[in-house]
């Protein structure tokens, strides 16, 4: 935002602002008088009113300017419009208000445009199955199609990917709310991890899906929550057994680094690209082929499970597969003890 110049920006303490406009009026005062008007007693009381006045406005400007612009853009914030910006080039106390304040503009930008696209992205999952229950309930009341277990296990899919996506709704608002307490104990990794491939096993088995599980785990323990770590876990395997090919291996491995456990979860599938790993963890951010399918999920499991991670201390990332491009590997990092 271009204005008026504002002088006193580099000094970093109202209180000497203060000192140095009032310095500045009073020389600019003085410096008038003994140039042009000597010491006449009515002129030198009247020109010192008017130069101290022209001064303490020119010098004064840029004190207030950033408090009218905040209270102008925070008028705004409040009828929806997040874009206002004031100009932060001041180094005092301020300055550092209009940073701070600018700051939370922005936050507020970014969270407010979360909220249409997450309510939007709700809209299109929440549309996709109840269309689909409504047109198989409709056929069956105008007798088109008969209530056989094939038509009936049809809604029950889509009953329970509703069931799902509200689930996951409830944990992210959870976790958003700061309100998911840690219900922590003492996990014995070889034998968590087998649990949950065997629940793997079974969905996979259930899905039709042609998928098989290996699984190698060092003799380690861990203090966790359990459940949400199952969550994350299961999201994981159910992800790369969707991804993986028929007859493909999904290969599960953790083991002891210092103070870390580290999981790896990989696939046979084509990979993530480079340029989209990141993204994978961002609500309802869906791969290339689940987008295609039927079955391609929620797009709300891998927010989900960094979330988890992140709240046991640890970290989640998909990493470059070793000895080629061929597959996606997802690497989580829990801490044995944590914070």
């Amino acid at each position: 935002m271009i204005g008026l110049p504002r002088p006193l920006d580099p000094v970093r303490s109202i209180k000497i602002k203060i000192g140095l406009i009032l310095l500045g009026a009073l020389f600019a005062g003085m410096t008038s008088f003994t140039l042009w008007l000597g010491w006449l007693p009515l002129w030198t009381t009247v020109t010192a009113t008017v130069v101290a006045l022209g001064t303490l406005q020119l010098l004064a400007h840029g004190l207030t300017s950033p408090l009218r612009e905040m209270t102008a853009a925070a008028r705004a914030m409040a009828q929806g419009d997040y874009s206002r910006r004031v100009r932060a080039t001041a180094r005092d106390e301020v300055g550092e208000l209009a940073g701070a304040f600018n700051q939370m503009a922005a936050d507020l930008d970014a969270a407010d445009r979360q909220r249409r696209e997450l309510i939007a992205n709700v809209s299109h999952e929440l549309r996709t199955p109840i269309t689909a229950l409504q047109g198989l309930l409709e056929n069956i009341v105008d007798g088109v199609a008969r209530p056989e277990p094939e038509t009936m296990q049809t809604a029950l899919a889509q009953t329970e990917r509703l069931g799902r996506l509200v689930s996951e709704l409830l944990d992210l608002s959870r976790l958003d709310a700061g309100v998911l307490p840690l219900e922590c104990s003492r996990i014995d990794v070889p034998a968590f991890l087998e649990e949950v491939v065997r629940e793997a096993i079974v969905n996979a088995e259930g899905a039709g899906r042609d998928v098989h599980f290996a699984l190698s785990a060092a003799d380690v323990k861990l203090t966790g929550d359990r459940e949400r770590l199952h969550q994350v876990f299961a999201n994981l395997l159910d992800n790369a057994a969707r991804h993986s090919p028929p007859g493909g291996t999904v290969t599960v491995r953790a083991e002891q680094r210092d103070d870390d456990v580290l999981f790896a979860v990989w696939d046979q599938g084509d990979g993530i690209p480079a340029a989209e790993r990141a993204l994978v963890f961002e609500r309802f951010t869906r791969g290339r082929d689940a987008d295609r399918t039927a079955d391609g999920g929620t797009g709300l499991g891998l927010a989900i499970a960094r979330w988890v991670v992140q709240l046991h201390h640890g970290t989640i990332a998909v990493v470059d597969p070793p000895g080629g491009p061929r597959g996606c590997h997802v690497h989580v990092t829990l801490p044995v003890r944590p914070a």
